[in-house]
């Protein structure tokens, strides 16, 4: 009989897994979980152990890494993350045409941890949610409930995420509010949150303010150091119980640097160096690094139990021009006010970044059609207004430019 080619990828990462527990002093680690340590109980030196913080106000204690599984299409990759030690797993109902909630769900109904695991998924995206009354929205997310419940063979969400709030007004809305608590009411949620793109310390204030969720899913990484408002809500939010996960951790897809970027430095440092980045902030609970094969998991998981800097790392945290050539869109949305044709650039530089550095061009696809067409590809005149307006000094016009050859 044929050996399965993913099978002996797993069984390599297991060897070379195994190999390291002998040599670091974990042999007596059962191979099911092997490097899968807990903070309590565990052997290890106080270096080597796994970093878990809370969660807000949740009783849920997670290691400082997780996977954000969007990306991925290998349910080994998802086997051996829970193996290597990941407990929080991230997806969505829209990722992958719902393939990816059935993939984890899959996963983790085979290896029998639902109780050990941190699963949040995402509904009730801008597009699905536009124009519907309360009772509507109610009815909505039962709906969409039921099918992620179905699609991830499963009876309750640890976390449910409102996808994608980027109007703060949104956080007051009574609708929206009570479906998400008539559904944890029910039992079939733990905790409520929601994603945001942009317009992040707004949402993540109003959230504070409000005490409507549980958890925010927030945008963060290093080329947001300057970022004042967003350090002071996130700590203002953590403070009143507010769980913080962070994403975009990596600026975007910092694991293909330009050549300006590689010319320093290895991928590997960069990546690193931006997730030590988030996680030196004790708001931040967990980050939901995106990696789909072995390398990169293991890259990004070995931070979870050392977030200490290499002098490397600070020479390229502390270099400028790293944080410029990684053009990172921070959707701080300077440039819209400078827009003559008010257009949603913020969207559309998501939609890119979606499409040219993930390669998710369905999810691409469908963040750009959550866009109104008279603020879309459409009529941007290419005048480059908005670029002299970027922090980031993003190339705008040239990314829209590409967007409309994709999708026009």
């Amino acid at each position: 009989m044929g050996t399965n080619h993913s099978d002996l990828n797993r069984r390599e990462f297991l060897a070379t897994s195994i190999s390291c527990a002998v040599a670091t002093g974990l042999a007596g680690i059962s191979s099911n979980i092997a490097l899968a340590q807990e903070s309590s109980g565990s052997t290890n030196s106080p270096k080597d152990k796994i970093i878990y913080r809370q969660l807000g106000k949740t009783n849920m204690n997670i290691p400082i890494v997780s996977m954000g599984v969007m990306n991925a299409n290998n349910p080994e990759i998802v086997r051996a993350s829970y193996e290597i030690g990941i407990r929080h797993f991230d997806t969505a109902a829209t990722y992958q045409f719902g393939r990816n909630e059935q993939m984890v769900g899959k996963v983790i109904g085979h290896l029998g941890v639902r109780d050990d695991v941190i699963i949040g998924t995402k509904i009730l995206t801008p597009q699905q949610r536009r124009g519907l009354n309360p009772a509507e929205i109610k009815k909505e997310s039962v709906i969409l409930l039921e099918g992620s419940l179905k699609r991830l063979k499963m009876d309750y969400i640890d976390i449910l995420y409102i996808h994608d709030v980027n109007n703060p007004e949104e956080i007051s809305d009574p609708g929206l509010a009570e479906a998400m608590k008539l559904l944890k009411k029910q039992g079939k949620v733990r905790a409520i949150g929601v994603s945001a793109h942009s317009n992040m310390a707004e949402v993540i204030s109003e959230i504070a303010r409000t005490g409507n969720y549980d958890v925010v899913l927030t945008s963060m990484n290093f080329t947001m150091a300057d970022d004042k408002p967003l350090l002071e809500a996130i700590k203002n939010a953590a403070s009143k119980g507010i769980g913080i996960i962070a994403m975009k951790t990596l600026a975007g897809g910092a694991r293909w640097p330009n050549p300006e970027s590689r010319k320093d430095y290895s991928s590997s440092t960069i990546a690193k160096a931006a997730l030590k980045w988030v996680l030196k902030n004790e708001n931040i609970t967990t980050s939901i690094p995106g990696f789909s094969n072995y390398e990169h998991m293991k890259e990004d998981f070995s931070v979870a139990s050392n977030i200490k800097f290499t002098s490397e790392e600070k020479k390229l945290l502390s270099d400028n021009n790293i944080k410029l050539s990684m053009g990172f869109c921070r959707q701080c949305r300077q440039c819209l006010v400078s827009c003559p044709n008010n257009i949603d650039i913020p969207t559309l530089m998501r939609t890119h970044m979606y499409a040219a550095q993930y390669g998710d061009f369905y999810l691409a696809r469908t963040t750009l059609d959550e866009i109104p067409k008279e603020k879309s590809i459409q009529v941007c005149k290419s005048c480059n207004v908005c670029t002299a307006r970027c922090v980031n000094t993003v190339d705008i016009p040239r990314r829209i430019d590409e967007l409309k050859m994709m999708y026009t």
